[in-house]
This record gives C-alpha cells, sequence and structure tokens, in this order.
C-alpha cells in the first residue's frame, strides 16, 4: 500500500469513529435528560399516597413529585432485578433493605412537609432517586 492510501485510510478511519462516538453522546445525553425529568407518579387512596418508583438498572423515574401533609407509601417494583438497585436506602427514614428480585415492596415513609425532598440511593451509591413534597 503506498503512503497516500496510507493517509486517504487513516483519515477516514478517524472520522468514522468521530461520527460513532459524537453520534453515541448525544443520545447518551437526550437520554440522562429524559431520565432527569419530574414525573407524577403518584395516587392518593383512602387518605393515603402511593409513589411508585421501578427499580432496576437504576430506578425509574429518578424524580418525582408529591403532596406534602399526606400519610405517604412508596411502592418500590422490582421485575428481575439483580443488580446494585435491588439494595435501596432511605436514609432520612432509616431504611436500608435488599429487595426482592421480583415483586412489589411497600415502606411507610410517613407525613413528609412541604419543601422536603427524599432520597433514596442503592448500596453502592451508583443510582439514586427523588421524591419532592410540595
Amino acid at each position: 500500500m503506498n503512503k497516500t492510501a496510507s493517509i486517504i485510510l487513516t483519515i477516514a478511519l478517524v472520522i468514522g469513529l468521530g461520527i460513532i462516538f459524537v453520534g453515541s453522546s448525544k443520545s447518551n445525553n437526550n437520554t440522562k435528560t429524559a431520565s432527569n425529568q419530574t414525573v407524577q407518579n403518584s395516587v392518593i387512596k383512602d387518605g393515603v399516597q402511593y409513589i411508585t418508583i421501578n427499580a432496576k438498572s437504576g430506578y425509574s423515574p429518578r424524580v418525582s413529585t408529591a403532596q406534602a401533609g399526606i400519610p405517604t407509601k412508596l411502592i418500590v417494583k422490582t421485575d428481575g432485578t439483580y443488580d446494585c438497585s435491588a439494595s435501596l436506602a432511605i436514609h432520612s427514614i432509616g431504611y436500608q433493605k435488599i429487595l426482592p428480585q421480583t415483586g412489589e415492596t411497600e415502606i411507610d415513609i410517613g407525613t413528609q412537609k412541604s419543601g422536603e425532598t427524599l432520597q433514596g440511593v442503592c448500596g453502592m451509591g451508583m443510582f439514586s432517586f427523588q421524591i419532592k413534597f410540595s
């Protein structure tokens, strides 16, 4: 192979890799933005507020809103969850447990005040979620 062909091949390879990396970083940024949006995922039944969070490869939604001043229970759903998001800690209420790989876990988080934020985190500190009360 001559010198010119080697240079052209190298330039084409660099451009191709650049397109791959730039394209994948843009799609990852869009995913991160979408997962950080605040989501309303609570329902009030018989005077008790239920907030549902899914735990598998992290927590979804990552940010939730809820009404303050109402007895509240957190429902954490797992479905074949074998990663560290199955190890849940909510330090502000003294909760720390290993969740079942599949099922629903109901956690009584009491009555929160307006302006408070409850944060849950996995056992390794890699994944977290927040519930903002207003």
